[in-house]
């Protein structure tokens, strides 16, 4: 690779040179004013770092097999998305996989002053478990490689002024505790993934004050286990005929409720033997859609509420009171696990916080007849969701066909979750949007993101509401700073602010949306990118 010292310079100069097309032709997409301080009158007009509060964390994020590359590199052990993507090149839009990724294992040097450049306060990453224990257990070795690595990286980010926020487990489970015992399927990971934990307690957790021990384990259950989309590729062959084996009706919930007493065992570990020492926080990310009525009655009300309930209830339900919601123990019945007095005990309060990933929004509407097909995940809760009402889109799409835009949904949620959970601490550990790969477009074109600004802008806006409002939130990170392989979707969609090359050396280039980041993080007045 390039050297990074070069290859820094030469993108803060791009940087430079992009923000002085910016200011003087502000009607472009982008317009910076004088600072000033905001009120509530003007806060529809303008947006900046100091509308938060001051201890407030802005940051970006990223997971390990999105990113890292290097994956037969340095001791790392295969994980179940090297075995899926390498299996079954099929289930990815272009037959890709994260073997080299954008190669932040090599140059994450680089990355870091990038996030620096920008103004950014912490970066939340995940550690690859495989490349800790490639064999998954303490008992097959631990790779010093793979310790090295992260201490490095978390060591570069604490000398530039950067929060290492550290995810523990997002989704790339060490391929060996798949074929001994079916991973997440088996009780044995609580144990496994508890030593994995206090291990990474131990290596890193004088210098990381934010653990993350799961990452959407919705995501994890629903595509691993109920449509197969994922690694390990699971589910009901009806369901989905490229699956390997699987029970869409029960596995989805057996996984869930593992990730739910791993999540609480690592939890009690850190909360009982390392945290009066280390001093740091330790919590869980969950993702939910805002989910409205389609219709004003009372089924379609019903209906949103069951569909936020098998979403973000399955998991946040447990985290507060000790159980799953009534509607899915009413709809499920015995195939949904049970906690004893216990685990109830143990899952129930194991967080400091609650990491927020938010998208997007949909209606629901109710659903009976889904009842009378073969029982699974997808289904029993008996809502279908939608992105129209009365054929108009709840807002513009984005080029995921799941992704709409509606940055209200994301007010409404935090309101929600104040109001029913207690008003937990939360981050918003992931927001953003993407935009298609388009080889034949040129790069000046592929930076400009205009729409990216606009979503940023109206997310944090009705997230300034909702703190204004007394919503308990202590930071945000955008997902993400670079494009990266995106899981199913391969290298097809990008998320990032920066543009990475992928066909020449990963170099990154900022887009747009980079630019507005860094002015809105200089304290100065943003305003929204179509506002002349």
């Amino acid at each position: 690779m390039p050297d990074t010292k070069y290859r820094v310079m030469a993108i803060n100069l791009l940087l430079l040179l992009l923000s002085g097309t910016v200011v003087i032709v502000s009607c472009v997409s982008i317009r910076t004013e004088a600072t000033i301080l905001l009120t509530n009158n003007d806060i529809t007009k303008s947006l900046n770092r100091s509308s938060f509060p001051e201890s407030f964390i802005f940051g970006t994020a990223s997971s390990a097999y999105q990113v890292e590359g290097a994956a037969n590199v340095g001791g790392r052990g295969p994980s179940i998305w090297d075995t899926f993507t390498h299996n079954n090149p099929e289930m990815i839009n272009d037959r890709s996989n994260g073997d080299v990724a954008i190669d932040e294992y090599h140059i994450y040097k680089e990355d870091v002053e990038i996030m620096k450049d920008l103004n950014m306060d912490a970066y939340r990453f995940s550690i690859s478990w495989s490349r800790i224990l490639p064999k998954g257990k303490l008992g097959g070795g631990v790779n010093k490689e793979g310790i090295k690595y992260y201490n490095n990286l978390i060591n570069e980010l604490l000398i530039k002024g950067l929060q290492p926020f550290v995810t523990l487990f997002h989704w790339d489970l060490p391929q060996a505790l798949e074929d001994e015992y079916g991973g997440f399927l088996s009780s044995n990971i609580v144990n496994d993934y508890r030593d994995y934990a206090e291990l990474c307690f131990k290596l890193f957790g004088d210098r990381v004050k934010h653990w993350i021990t799961l990452n959407e384990p919705w995501s994890f259950a629903l595509h691993g286990y109920a449509d197969g989309t994922f690694a390990p590729g699971r589910c009901s062959h009806w369901q989905n005929p490229n699956c390997t084996g699987g029970d869409s009706a029960t596995e989805p919930y057996i996984v869930a409720h593992n990730q739910l007493l791993a999540h609480a065992s690592a939890s009690n570990v850190y909360k009982t033997q390392y945290q009066a020492s280390q001093k740091g926080k330790i919590g869980i990310t969950l993702v939910s859609y805002w989910i409205m009525a389609l219709n004003d009655t009372e089924l379609d009300h019903d209906a949103a509420q069951r569909a936020i309930d098998f979403m973000f209830g399955w998991f946040m339900d447990p985290l507060i009171v000790g159980d799953y919601p009534s509607s899915m123990r009413s709809l499920v019945g015995s195939r949904l696990p049970k906690f004893s007095a216990y685990q109830v005990n143990l899952v129930r309060g194991s967080f400091d916080f609650i990491g927020l990933n938010y998208y997007t929004s949909y209606y629901a509407t109710n659903a009976p007849e889904l009842s009378k097909g073969k029982p699974n995940y997808i289904t029993d809760q008996l809502s279908i969701l939608t992105k129209e009402r009365n054929g108009i889109p709840i807002g513009p799409p984005a080029a995921s066909s799941w992704l709409s835009i509606y940055p209200n949904g994301l007010r409404e949620l935090l309101l929600y979750i104040k109001k029913k959970y207690n008003n937990p601490s939360i981050y918003i550990t992931e927001n953003g949007m993407d935009d298609l790969d388009d080889p034949t477009i040129s790069l000046e074109k592929a930076l400009e993101d205009t729409m990216r600004i606009n979503y940023y802008y109206d997310h944090l806006y009705y997230l300034h509401t909702a703190i204004r409002d007394g919503v308990n939130v202590k930071g945000y990170f955008a997902w993400s700073l670079f494009d990266n392989f995106e899981w199913s979707s391969g290298y097809t969609l990008r998320f990032g602010v920066y543009f990475v090359d992928y066909n020449n050396n990963f170099n990154r280039y900022p887009k747009k949306s980079a630019i507005w980041f860094k002015s809105f993080l200089q304290y100065k007045v943003v305003t929204h990118s179509d506002s002349c």
